[in-house]
């Protein structure tokens, strides 16, 4: 997944729109970002009062394991186990091939 845009940069964009009356048209010609991309940012802005990125996350979704310190002191701990015993012993309903799946995303 590319990096966000800078927030400096989002900020020079959205105030030369708002502030300046730029076309948002003129906008994208000039800081070299989409039209579609400037939108996202307007609309983010008057939804959440700001403009910055989403949060960045690991790719996928729902995941299991939330608190990764955690995970690897549990992982630390009980290493010598099975991802199977590992599954029954982690706190949360986890199943052994989400284990196995980390402990291999970590090497």
């Amino acid at each position: 997944m590319p990096a966000p845009y800078s927030y400096d940069l989002r900020q020079k964009v959205i105030n030369a729109i708002e502030l300046d009356g730029i076309p948002k048209t003129e906008a994208s010609q000039v800081f070299h970002v989409s039209r579609n991309t400037i939108n996202l940012w307007l609309q983010r802005k008057e939804h959440t009062g700001d403009f910055l990125p989403k949060p960045n996350r690991p790719p996928g979704h729902s995941h299991q394991i939330t608190d990764w310190h955690k995970f690897q002191a549990f992982a630390q701990e009980h290493g010598d186990k099975t991802s199977a015993q590992m599954a029954q012993l982690w706190d949360d309903d986890i199943s052994p091939r989400t284990i196995s799946r980390v402990l291999h995303s970590e090497e």
